[in-house]
């Protein structure tokens, strides 16, 4: 269901043969994920460097003092809470904040391969920057361009996804996009292992700069990629909106496909203001899950662990070498849990999915705040055996695994695919900009709570996502299978949504072939 209706040839229920899966739909979706890579990698890499002595000896003395308690500080759970050095983690995301509004508007008005590339070319920029860095200004500068480049691919690479794949694997194909984050953070894990044994005090830049090569992934795939029919649909080409189609989907019979996104484009065209738009009673079911899923999702505390971990352990008494080897083998936990939830997203759903991780993420948090409360008191003064770390890593393990098969590429996934094409554009902007608004806020404020809170910042975590788990429950329908402009659909019939939808068919008669429900606003 797109632009509020939902458009079925009588008998047959709005169901309708996609095609067979083809090698270039797959093919595509797999080179359009690698924009994926662009924000893991920052994700994985920015905890490792700030851990490195030789960075924080450049650019954060007063920190590394504090390591080696050259300055008193109030508890071991302070050792690294500094606003500047969380600054230069979080400064990207609250770029990326700002910069997803404008990459809605042009990815709606010049395509979603524009955005990828201007995402690309700043993300590069970016990463140059960093690499060459010889001052604070230059190192914030560089990460603001990262910033801007994870906005604009995080607002296009999900909506490339859901608009290409057909509906019986859109799932598994647009957890190929969390697939590419989660690999780029264990490809930033190893570099950081790699990096910091080098003697010569540069392992930190090429950590920093090495960045620049998922971004010249996205730039090439940018250039040969083909555009989606959906946004072809919206500049007013049909015939090659349609030959697209027929390309992607391997087969000539895509009239009822083609026909729901000729519809949907239509209604889309109507739509001047898609900001004000989706703010309309008719759109609330996309307007709160856009809002609420992104929030949640980063409500998980779940970049305490990716932004800080080689931090969190080193606080928590592991040795530097140590602490990145746990933060690699939590990466590759990352990755192996996403490729399960690829297998499982389509043949298990969404929902199923969203409550069992929450309440596995739930139990290891409660798990891991208790054994580091055990361990550690309140004035953080103690220590860990071989055996408690080794638990303590298995934990996190548990942790890290719970969100990747569930909140991690869910978060992206749903938020994608439940949006007509006319607030589509609007409603991928407003999950970037609240998803980098909270994970500003953790980075930004995490090394701070963590210092205040202590080992019950695990535990509030842990309310917070019981929450998100009953929030689910009551408020979200299952959108496995359904085609992505048929899924308009699902919310008049839900138990609570349906109070927002009406039948008022305007616009048929008995006489026609189309049946067309209508939205009340």
């Amino acid at each position: 269901m797109a632009g509020g209706s939902f458009v079925a040839e009588r008998g047959h229920g709005g169901d309708y043969e996609e095609g067979r899966v083809t090698a270039f739909v797959v093919i595509t979706c797999i080179v359009a994920a690698m924009g994926g890579l662009l924000f893991g990698y920052d994700i994985g890499i920015s905890g490792g460097v700030t851990s490195m002595e030789e960075f924080l000896t450049r650019f954060f003395p007063d920190v590394l003092r504090q390591m080696q308690n050259e300055t008193r500080h109030e508890t071991e759970y302070c050792k690294f809470d500094n606003e500047l050095l969380t600054l230069f983690t979080s400064s990207l995301y609250l770029a990326a904040l700002f910069a997803s509004f404008l990459a809605s508007t042009v990815t709606r008005l010049f395509g979603r391969k524009i955005s990828m590339t201007i995402g690309s070319l700043s993300f590069l920029s970016g990463a140059l920057l960093n690499g060459f860095a010889i001052n604070l200004e230059m190192l914030i500068i560089g990460r603001l361009l990262l910033g801007v480049g994870v906005g604009f691919a995080n607002q296009s690479v999900p909506l490339y996804l859901s608009e290409m794949a057909p509906a019986k694997i859109r799932g598994a194909l647009n957890i190929g996009f969390q697939l590419a984050i989660t690999i780029g953070i264990l490809a930033a894990n190893l570099v950081n292992y790699a990096t910091q044994k080098l003697t010569n005090g540069i392992g930190w830049r090429f950590s920093l700069g090495l960045a620049g090569i998922p971004a010249a992934l996205m730039l090439v795939g940018s250039f040969l990629l083909p555009e989606t029919p959906n946004s072809i649909l919206e500049r007013g080409n049909k015939e090659e909106a349609k030959n697209i189609l027929q390309k992607i989907r391997g087969t000539m019979e895509v009239d009822h496909e083609f026909m729901d996104l000729c519809n949907a484009s239509e209604t889309a065209k109507r739509v001047k203001r898609p900001w004000m738009n989706i703010m309309q009673a008719r759109y609330r079911p996309q307007l709160i899950f856009c809002i609420f899923i992104p929030f949640f999702q980063q409500m998980t505390g779940i970049n305490v662990i990716m932004f800080y971990a080689p931090v969190l352990f080193k606080t928590i008494g592991f040795g530097s070498e140590a602490s990145l080897i746990s933060a690699v083998i939590t990466g590759l936990v990352n990755v192996v849990s996403t490729i399960v939830s690829i297998y499982s997203v389509d043949k298990f759903g969404r929902r199923a999915l969203f409550l069992v991780g929450g309440v596995q993420i739930m139990l290891t948090q409660i798990a891991i705040g208790s054994l580091i409360g055990w361990k550690f008191g309140l004035n953080g003064e103690g220590s860990l055996s071989h055996v408690d770390a080794d638990i303590l890593l298995a934990l996190i393990c548990l942790y890290v695994a719970s969100f990747a098969w569930s909140w991690g590429p869910l978060g992206w996934l749903v938020p994608s695919e439940i949006c007509p094409l006319e607030i589509r554009s609007a409603g991928q902007s407003l999950n970037v900009s609240v998803n980098m608004f909270f994970t500003f806020v953790i980075g930004q404020f995490f090394l701070t709570m963590l210092c205040h809170m202590k080992f019950g910042l695990f535990y509030f975590f842990a309310v917070v996502v019981l929450i998100m788990t009953v929030f689910v429950y009551f408020l979200l329908p299952e959108t496995k299978g359904v085609p992505i402009e048929d899924m308009g659909r699902l919310w008049k019939d839900h138990r609570f949504w349906g109070k927002y939808t009406l039948d008022v068919n305007g616009d048929n008669d008995d006489d026609d072939d189309v049946y067309v429900f209508n939205l009340k606003a």
